[in-house]
């Protein structure tokens, strides 16, 4: 078979470009890109390091944030009605109620009182509740209210309901639902299926 000279060229360079090709494909990296790989890996490593001494320092301020936290806790949990039991602990909220409805002028007398179901209140706390119910003039009932909050327990209404006054003074219905905040270990866990 005769080849003509410009398929001869055509092949010399057909085979010089598979050499050179093969070089590339099966020639080992060259230092160069491995001491440019190492630069990068160490400029990445600083940067760790750096990130890394950053959130050291900041460790300290971090703690005493923390330290400070615990402590504003603990004197809120100071209010936490403190019971054995969940019913304990809505007796303790009567007696509260009680105690600041007598002291007031003229005393408010509780007539009735009805026991609410103690519910989890986040995860960490649980809620009480009782209703009361009492009659007493408007101005007594604003200074009840203003002193169940000036109260060391950790309290908080729920609900109000006032009736019509009646007789000359002027004496209104109240029904008054108040919760308190307890201990998680208090609430009973509801047991079954959730959705």
């Amino acid at each position: 078979m005769n080849m003509s000279d410009r398929d001869r060229k055509a092949l010399m360079y057909l085979a010089g470009a598979l050499l050179v090709a093969a070089v590339l494909y099966f020639w080992p990296e060259s230092s160069a890109t491995q001491v440019a790989a190492g630069a990068n890996q160490t400029e990445i490593l600083e940067k760790r390091l750096t990130k890394a001494r950053a959130l050291l320092m900041q460790v300290p301020d971090k703690q005493a944030i923390l330290k400070q936290a615990q402590a504003d806790l603990g004197v809120r949990e100071k209010g936490l009605l403190v019971a054995d039991t969940a019913a304990q602990a809505q007796a303790q909220l009567f007696q509260v109620l009680r105690r600041v409805g007598r002291a007031q002028g003229p005393p408010i007398e509780v007539r009735a009182n009805e026991i609410g179901q103690a519910k989890a209140f986040g995860d960490d706390y649980g809620e009480v509740s009782v209703s009361v119910s009492f009659e007493c003039g408007i101005e007594q009932l604003v200074n009840l209210l203003a002193d169940l909050g000036a109260q060391p327990e950790l309290l908080a209404t729920n609900e109000i309901r006032i009736g019509q006054a009646n007789g000359p003074q002027k004496v209104i219905p109240v029904r008054l639902s108040i919760s308190g905040i307890v201990p998680k270990k208090l609430i009973p866990e509801k047991k079954g299926l959730s959705f």
